[in-house]
């Protein structure tokens, strides 16, 4: 099919910064976070590289990778599309983190 293109699902959580630039969780009141859940669309700028990899939501959220999971093409609309790829990473203890979410 013309058009057609890999779709994988990204399970982030949404990230801000410190006073330092450092990347954190954005985290609520009592401290807690959720994960969410992005896709590759067909306008998605940049590529995937690995686990920790910062992406920007089309709502300019900064999000870090925490699981991928491979879409059926025809199931790609059950999931909001990401914006692009960043060439930024998380600290592996702020990975060991999020992914004690899953």
């Amino acid at each position: 099919m013309k058009g057609k293109y890999k779709v994988s699902q990204y399970i982030g959580v949404p990230l801000e910064t410190d006073d330092s630039g450092n990347y954190q969780i954005k985290q609520d009141e009592q401290g807690n976070f959720k994960l969410h859940s992005w896709r590759t669309g067909k306008h998605t700028k940049g590529k995937y590289q690995k686990l920790g990899q910062v992406f920007i939501t089309e709502n300019n959220l900064m999000v870090a990778i925490v699981k991928t999971i491979p879409v059926a093409f025809k199931d790609r609309h059950e999931y909001t599309p990401l914006q692009r790829f960043t060439s930024e990473f998380v600290s592996n203890k702020l990975l060991d983190k999020a992914q004690g979410k899953l």
